[in-house]
């Protein structure tokens, strides 16, 4: 066990020697002298912390002092009772401080109990309690400030952590010190019975057991209690106003000493007004002028001191701020590097847009941002990265724009006081309103106010809120391009997190056979086509099967799609209801199968244009007509091509999911509404 440890323990058990076993004067001396010791180092300790969590230990300390000197109070008091003396420190304050007078020291005693009980202790009790209540109060409103700052990129997730680690921290500490303030309440009246009953039972055994006349055995046994309660009492009234100073002190940049003269001191003038009061107190009034005039001449000097140096640190600010004027004339201060830093994922908006951002104005973009972060993790099993949001002047005032690692991708435009209403196809009434575009899907819609939205709600039109319509498109933003945001940073936070609950699984696949960036790629490649990679277990398990046989990241998506077969049917059929698909004719198929050249890097179709174009546009004019009909296009084909049609038909219609037989589950109904074929 380490000596620091050791020496905790060690002090608890000798208060309980102390409780329990008489001792010898000598050993209280020294007892009574590292009492002395405790609380003087505690009251310097508290006034140089900076804020009350640099001494967080005081609630715990403060309990183990009490217990320490109520224990030290039990062994003075057996000692005085039974032997008639408590030791040289005892006598000494008895004699020395008090001047061998019972009645001064009673005096005395009184003043400092009234100080410690009635002053200190009452008022740091009082602050505790509220310390605590408000600092609870706090909590909710100081965890939502850590949040938006961490979702405007603020602050990192490390930082985010410390915080809320620190909010904690402070929660528990006041909520100690509002218990511990009730142990110093206590201490204080201990200290008054005990004298009490020295006092009283000095009388008894004085004059019964040893037969001592009244007056003699008064002032031997009330010297003696006068004395143990100062030597108890002023270390108590240490510990009391260290409190004191823990639960009044806010967190600032120095200690108590170097905040007392930066903030008393901060005005010379008052200075001066004080030093004249104190002057004139002296002429108008019986006090001795000799007195008053000495305080008023050090106040006078003070504050001539302090005005002058005052007076050098603005000239000296002033020099400075020309200086670093003149140094940003000839070049510039800030940071290439930082320059060079490209955000993930960033949200632009006009001055007209600022309300959305603003929580004073009702705004609350940031909030819906961690909820698109969360809605995305589960729905995508992806680790969004924090989304910059900022104003930006140059843009219109009413428009926004998405940015995926520093180049746009979309952009829209919103009426703060007005609805989008988008039509359901079928317009029984005639709604008025601006003509615009829905920016996430791309449908017709109405810009509408607010007087006509239940008229329109009625009409079967479905009206949504300008943050509802922001939202919405930055979720199917992220979406779009999520196999961007994947990098193999972020993959390897995946690894990791998987690795605490399947180590013997990830072993099995990284670093060997694949690496980081493999298995980055075929998750990217599963994002892409909107596959969720939230299921990993799975994911890696099939790697695991099929990465010792190939390193072609391509076919090894495909092994890993058709291992995903029930989560792919459950995303694209409805229980119960057929899948409509447009299927792929054989000789199509064929064709595509015999364009197919493999390499060391994987494979790539060789095909002549002239059929390549013939394929798209055959498959565009199925898919055109199956969304005339109001459903979703799906394209399913057999398992050795769907990889390379995909690749072939993308860049027309990336939005179209295909599928192949071996992803879709044996219940799954699938019925064909189109045939890609060609001549």
């Amino acid at each position: 066990m380490p000596i620091k440890d050791f020496s905790i323990l060690l002090g608890v058990i000798l208060i309980v020697i102390m409780l329990i076993i008489p001792l010898p004067t000598g050993i209280i001396d020294f007892l009574i002298i590292v009492n002395i010791t405790i609380a003087l180092l505690i009251i310097l300790v508290s006034m140089n912390t900076r804020e009350p969590l640099q001494f967080s230990i005081f609630p715990t300390l403060l309990l183990l002092i009490t217990l320490f000197r109520l224990g030290l109070n039990v062994s003075t008091t057996r000692s005085i009772l039974d032997k008639g003396d408590a030791g040289n420190v005892i006598d000494t304050f008895g004699q020395f401080v008090v001047g061998g007078n019972a009645l001064v020291g009673f005096v005395v005693f009184i003043i400092l109990v009234v100080i410690q009980f009635v002053v200190i202790t009452k008022g740091a009790e009082r602050v505790s309690e509220v310390g605590a209540r408000f600092t609870l109060d706090a909590m909710p409103g100081k965890q939502m400030s850590i949040d938006a700052d961490l979702n405007a990129g603020m602050i990192s997730d490390t930082e985010a952590r410390e915080r809320r680690k620190k909010i904690e921290q402070e929660a528990d500490f006041y909520g100690s010190m509002d218990g511990a303030s009730k142990f110093v309440k206590g201490d204080a009246i201990a200290g008054i019975v005990i004298v009490l009953i020295n006092v009283i039972f000095g009388l008894v055994i004085g004059m019964v057991q040893q037969g001592l006349p009244l007056a003699e055995a008064a002032q031997k046994y009330t010297l003696l209690t006068v004395g143990d309660g100062l030597v108890s009492q002023i270390p108590a009234l240490l510990i009391s106003t260290a409190t004191g100073i823990v639960v009044t002190r806010a967190a600032s940049e120095g200690n108590l000493g170097h905040d007392v003269t930066k903030q008393l001191f901060a005005y010379p003038k008052m200075l001066y007004v004080a030093g004249g009061t104190i002057a004139l107190l002296g002429f108008a009034t019986p006090i001795e002028a000799i007195v008053t005039t000495t305080v008023a001449i050090v106040l006078g000097i003070g504050g001539f001191m302090l005005g002058r140096t005052e007076q050098q640190a603005m000239q000296m600010e002033d020099a400075e701020g020309e200086i670093e004027d003149q140094e940003e004339d000839i070049k510039s201060p800030e940071s290439v590097v930082n320059l060079l830093q490209v955000d993930p994922i960033e949200f632009e908006f006009g001055y007209g847009l600022i309300p959305l951002a603003d929580a004073n104005q009702g705004g609350d973009l940031l909030d819906r941002v961690v909820m698109i972060r969360r809605q995305l993790a589960i729905e995508m099993g992806m680790i969004v990265p924090v989304i910059r949001i900022r104003d930006n002047i140059q843009l219109q005032p009413n428009e926004y724009s998405i940015k995926i690692k520093g180049n746009e991708v979309a952009k829209g435009e919103l009426l703060l006081d007005h609805f989008m209403a988008m039509s359901p196809g079928v317009e029984d009434e005639n709604i008025t309103g601006i003509e615009t575009v829905e920016p996430a899907f791309g449908l017709q819609a109405l810009w509408i106010g607010e007087d006509i939205k239940d008229q329109a709600e009625l009409a079967g039109y479905t009206v949504v809120d300008p943050p509802s319509v922001v939202s919405t498109h930055l979720t199917e933003v992220i979406k779009r391009h999520s196999h961007e945001l994947l990098g193999r940073q972020e993959t390897k936070q995946l690894i990791d997190h998987l690795n605490e609950s399947y180590p013997t699984l990830v072993e099995d696949v990284t670093p060997n056979p694949l690496s980081t960036g493999e298995i980055q790629k075929v998750l990217s490649r599963l994002l892409k086509e909107k596959i969720s990679i939230k299921n990993l277990p799975i994911i890696f398990e099939t790697l695991a099967d099929y990465g010792q046989m190939t390193k072609d990241t391509d076919l090894l998506t495909e092994y890993v799609r058709q291992s995903l077969s029930r989560q792919i049917s459950r995303q694209y059929a409805s229980e119960g209801e057929p899948l409509y698909v447009i299927t792929v004719s054989g000789s199509v198929e064929k064709h595509i199968a015999d364009a197919i050249q493999q390499t060391e890097h994987g494979g790539f179709l060789n095909m002549d244009p002239n059929m390549m174009q013939s394929i798209i546009e055959a498959t565009v004019q199925e898919v055109e007509r199956m969304q005339e009909t109001g459903q979703m296009p799906i394209i399913l084909c057999s398992p050795a091509v769907r990889m390379y049609f995909r690749h072939l038909i993308e860049r027309y219609i990336p939005q179209v999911p295909v599928l192949s037989y071996n992803e879709l589950e044996a219940h799954v109904e699938v019925q064909s509404v189109g045939v890609v074929n060609v001549s």
